[in-house]
């Protein structure tokens, strides 16, 4: 029996500061007709709700979803200029509107009546959403005129909380799933759907490992690594979390952690350092990668093993990852 999976050792404290639900996803698309990774971090907490859009080496914002702390509204449509940083005379357009935003129960991301867009010089680069044509009035953009930019999701990654039973919903291949991960008296299992589709036995000997899967007849291969809940209980420098991998084909682009997510990841290393000085090297991105997932990396085509998507060239290898991060809460 596993300890770890009844107690809730290094847990997250101050409820109203924790995500409730963090979602980060990263779209091969373009600015400017220059290739990028775009990615946007939602993020949900007691007291907030947010997005965080995101391009390595262009720029960096974040939209408030709500316009107060206790605010049962949600913020009126907008928009915004930027400039981008690698080229200070290139602008981009920013759109959005949440405000018949539907969510899923506790999802930070929104489901449907909700677009986000960014143009550059009048033409639509980026979409996101279904209200296209609420985007063409607001906006001025002929979109008659225009061919939607498809844009690819490669990666997902989500931080659930719970105490022994983690759900995540993710699309494969275009697919909508719910994804469940129960851990209880040393037993792992893996839901799709409700029904379950992989027990795992015996964690104290088996905390890392990969297993073929098939979710809907597509066939995906899953990476676990409870190593921090297996020796939570022995050892005080465990993060507490679990580490799970649905990797579709090649795999897709980790995103690099920014703005909540990244916030959350200093703070969990920082309750692990105590009191005492943390390294320059645990505020690197490397400390968060799990070794599951240098492993889930490797075992691609690609054979690329960082956290950072800067470290993959650009152009869709076809595949796709849902990577959790699953967190014990009180």
């Amino acid at each position: 029996m596993i300890p770890a999976c009844f107690s809730h050792p290094n847990t997250l404290s101050s409820t109203s500061q924790v995500p409730q639900n963090l979602i980060t996803c990263i779209y091969q698309t373009q600015l400017c007709n220059s290739p990028t990774y775009l990615t946007l971090t939602w993020s949900k907490t007691l007291l907030s709700h947010s997005l965080t859009i995101y391009a390595a080496d262009s720029f960096s914002t974040t939209i408030s979803l709500y316009p107060s702390t206790f605010s049962f509204f949600r913020n009126r449509p907008g928009s915004k200029s930027i400039y981008l940083t690698r080229h200070h005379c290139q602008r981009i357009k920013l759109y959005w509107d949440f405000t018949r935003a539907d969510f899923d129960e506790n999802s930070a991301e929104p489901e449907s009546s909700f677009y986000i867009a960014i143009s550059c010089n009048a033409r639509l680069e980026f979409f996101l959403g279904d209200l296209q044509e609420e985007l063409t009035r607001r906006s001025g953009l002929i979109m008659a005129c225009q061919v939607i930019p498809e844009s690819i999701l490669l990666s997902r990654r989500e931080h659930v909380f719970g105490r022994k039973s983690y759900i995540s919903r993710a699309k494969f291949l275009g697919s909508k799933h719910e994804i469940g991960i129960e851990c209880s008296g040393g037993v792992l299992k893996v839901k799709v759907d409700g029904e379950t589709n992989l027990v795992i036995k015996r964690l104290a000997w088996k905390f890392r490992g990969n297993e073929r899967i098939y979710v809907n007849g597509i066939e995906v291969e899953f990476f676990w690594d409870v190593f921090n809940w297996v020796n939570s209980d022995n050892n005080s420098n465990s993060n507490g979390h679990g580490v799970f991998i649905f990797q579709v084909g090649d795999g897709g682009v980790w995103p690099e952690m920014v703005g909540p997510e990244k916030r959350l990841m200093r703070k969990s290393l920082s309750s692990v350092a105590g009191s005492g000085p943390m390294p320059a090297t645990t505020l690197s991105p490397s400390p968060w990668c799990s070794s599951v997932l240098q492993w889930a990396e490797e075992s691609s085509d690609g054979g690329r093993s960082s956290c950072s998507s800067s470290t993959r060239s650009y152009g869709s290898n076809g595949g796709f990852s849902l990577l959790l991060y699953a967190w014990k809460k009180d």
